[in-house]
């Protein structure tokens, strides 16, 4: 076997986990193909958190199914997800897959596909990890250089919303070694990285099952979380990093603690996205979330307090069952008292395993397809507004990757996440100094400054670094 192909569905860990099983491919010696096409494996890594794409999955597999008649067929995997979801039933739907593989045993990838090529019967491999659990850290050089870069501090959940697949697709919590995380990010930023972006399920609900950072905790007087100590710690150790994010928090772990990091750490960026889900009590309640819209805003105002700048995004559902007009009303009302900045949202769409399928009140789906336009109208208002009060203004960009046109443009993101088109001629990984010279719907355009004191004298010429494919 010497080439892959990865197609990734869903958020952030997975594409983690997907850049984590190219660095195990090619430390057996794989490179990655072009297209599926081209693969001697292939490995579709999925998403079970929207029904919507669990239907894309399917008309990905059935597409992948005629590869499976060549002289020489691909090794097909199911990874994700949607593969410990479904388990040995997507086998029996689909037995031209070869390989079911659970989040947790992305290691054992290699060995399961030379099986799987030398004539081993399809297998299911989705267990998790609980005794002895694994974090796969950075393995190649390949993977390395990237100007921005995914760093697992934890995974599965145990807060159980009523809407959620995630404890059932990805177990329970479990932590990283606060040693293990510093030192793979040390890794990263000697490797080229610049900024560096914590994951968890519930990222700030982090607790060292180590006890590195316990005597820090106690010293602040924090009780809720290691996530504050853990965030100066890789500060003070990692100096050399630029930037530093999470995602995605849970809003019942924001406490003064994490405020006064914001407040003290110039290295944390100046934008946190916080899923909230609804902005209506009673559905919160519905949705076991356990936090009030109350407690929420109180975690913005915290924020806020430590730096006034700050911006925030957020996760919604619309149509979650028994959701009311007023209830809706609720939601739009705290979009407009946050002013976000940015929105993921969503039509409820029911999932199994979960407690919201014994709820009564399912409502039509006109009706959640009108509430979700409705919601995305405000959201692109509230974007729009944002967005006019930063032209003209100076922001300092990360660039990040090639620009979608082909054209040596390229695209990267201030420290408040707004996406920035850029001029050709720069170097990836480079932070500049930007004037913003136009606003888009969902971006904005700028030239970068020169050195004559901050006029704008054109873009900056440096050598173009391609980006590397892992």
């Amino acid at each position: 076997m010497l080439r892959f192909y990865i197609h990734t569905f869903g958020c952030q860990m997975n594409v983690h986990d997907s850049q984590r099983m190219g660095d195990i491919l090619r430390t057996t010696g794989m490179h990655e193909a072009d297209s599926p096409s081209d693969a001697d494996l292939i490995v579709v890594n999925t998403c079970s958190v929207r029904e919507k794409a669990e239907a894309k999955l399917d008309s990905e597999l059935g597409q992948l199914k005629r590869l499976k008649k060549h002289s020489r067929p691909p090794v097909l995997a199911v990874a994700g997800c949607v593969a410990r979801q479904r388990g040995q039933a997507l086998l029996d739907r689909m037995p031209y897959v070869d390989i079911v593989l659970g989040p947790d045993r992305i290691q054992d990838l290699p060995a399961l596909a030379r099986a799987a090529a030398d004539g081993a019967p399809p297998v299911v491999h989705t267990a998790f990890d609980i005794d002895s659990p694994t974090f796969l850290r950075i393995g190649t050089s390949s993977s390395l250089g990237a100007p921005s870069a995914f760093v697992a501090i934890s995974k599965g959940c145990d807060e159980r919303c009523s809407f959620c697949i995630v404890p059932s697709t990805r177990g329970p919590e479990r932590h990283r070694p606060a040693d293990e995380i510093v030192a793979e990010i040390d890794a990263l930023v000697s490797g080229g990285a610049k900024e560096i972006v914590l994951l968890g399920q519930t990222v700030n609900g982090y607790r060292d099952p180590s006890g590195a950072l316990a005597d820090r905790r106690a010293g602040r007087g924090i009780a809720s979380s290691d996530f504050p100590a853990l965030l100066r710690r890789i500060a003070d150790q990692v100096p050399a990093l630029k930037r530093l994010r999470y995602t995605s928090p849970h809003p019942r772990y924001f406490d003064r603690s994490l405020a006064d990091a914001h407040r003290d750490l110039d290295v944390l960026c100046r934008h946190v996205h916080m899923p909230v889900q609804s902005g209506s009590d009673p559905v919160l309640r519905r949705m076991l979330r356990r936090h009030s819209r109350q407690e929420y805003l109180e975690s913005v105002r915290m924020l806020r307090e430590a730096r006034a700048d700050m911006t925030f995004g957020t996760d919604l559902i619309v149509g979650f069952p028994g959701e009311t007009d007023d209830d809706f009303a609720q939601t739009l009302s705290l979009m407009r008292e946050v002013r976000f900045a940015g929105v993921f949202a969503f039509k409820y769409s029911p999932r199994p395993d979960t407690a919201a399928l014994k709820l009564d009140g399912e409502l039509p789906d006109e009706v959640k397809s009108d509430r979700l336009a409705r919601l995305f109208e405000l959201s692109d208002d509230l974007l729009a507004a944002h967005f006019a009060t930063l032209v003209g203004t100076v922001q300092h960009v990360l660039v990040e990757e090639q620009g979608p046109r082909g054209d040596g443009r390229l695209s990267g993101r201030t420290e408040r996440n707004e996406i920035v088109h850029l001029p050709a001629g720069l170097a990836l990984g480079d932070i500049v100094p930007v004037r913003i010279q136009r606003a888009f719907r969902h971006s904005l355009e700028g030239v970068v400054l020169g050195s004559d004191g901050g006029h704008a004298a054109g873009p900056r010429r440096l050598p173009i670094v391609a980006p590397d494919p892992g």
